[in-house]
């Protein structure tokens, strides 16, 4: 394995050492921050009274705020690559390269479908209600708490070098499981998703081909429903997937 760290000093690099975070919102499955743009990740869902930086974030640089994404605690990394994400996909150009997807969080299996039949295809994180597509693969789910028909986690060392397709949910990046996980998939097709994906077309060199984030198409409606502790609401009108594939991106 190459340094586990390098793609976490990729990300910390790419932050604005100048912007400061003008609103820092932790919903109870969002975590929003808000400066110049608007940066997304997965709240840790653990509830928890001893957040001793609370009301001490706002005025912190997206650059300091993104180098919690190297802490072992969850909700300074959560607030780490959130921050990291209001930097780096402020009007990036990236995203005008990227196919947006139709609306719902199952958009970008949908896009995929036509060409993962009859593929071994493992999800990293579960997506609701993708059991109930008709993808025509052989599905495979893990999860770290897993539920109905998922495996856990650790199945991932025995299935995912033998996988066709890997579906890697950003959230890896804050539990520090993204390096082994990129590299169990390196035989694999690996699209890495979800809102708290970074734009950035360097992600190519550790492994993913397809970056599938979001596009933020209203910022009012999206801080409305992460505070009202909405989950997959953020795709009804808010926010919607894009898909770009970095293997094609002409970055020049």
């Amino acid at each position: 394995m190459h340094n586990p760290w390098e793609i976490y000093d990729l990300l910390i690099g790419a932050a604005d050492k100048e912007q400061g975070i003008e609103e820092l919102v932790i919903g109870l499955t969002w975590t929003l921050c808000r400066a110049d743009g608007i940066g997304l990740a997965m709240s840790p869902g653990i509830a928890t009274r001893t957040l001793p930086w609370s009301g001490k974030v706002r005025g912190m640089s997206l650059h300091q705020a993104g180098e919690w994404l190297k802490s072992w605690d969850t909700y300074q990394a959560t607030v780490g690559v959130a921050a990291l994400n209001a930097s780096i996909n402020f009007e990036n150009g990236l995203v005008r390269h990227a196919t947006r997807l139709g609306s719902g969080n199952l958009a970008v299996f949908e896009h995929f479908a036509p060409i993962l039949k009859g593929q071994r295809v493992i999800v990293v994180g579960r997506y609701p209600g993708i059991e109930q597509l008709d993808l025509h693969c052989e599905l495979t789910v893990l999860e770290l708490i897993p539920g109905h028909n998922d495996l856990p986690a650790q199945a991932c060392e025995y299935l995912m070098p033998h996988a066709d397709w890997v579906f890697l949910s950003t959230t890896t990046l804050v539990n520090k499981t993204f390096p082994r996980l990129a590299e169990l998939g390196s035989n694999a097709k690996v699209v890495l998703m979800g809102p708290t994906v970074p734009w950035l077309a360097e992600l190519a060199s550790f492994g993913i081909d397809y970056l599938a984030g979001v596009t933020i198409d209203d910022q009012d409606e999206l801080l409305a429903v992460v505070k009202e502790g909405g989950g997959v609401r953020i795709f009804d009108e808010a926010a919607r997937y894009a898909v770009l594939d970095l293997a094609g991106y002409d970055k020049r």
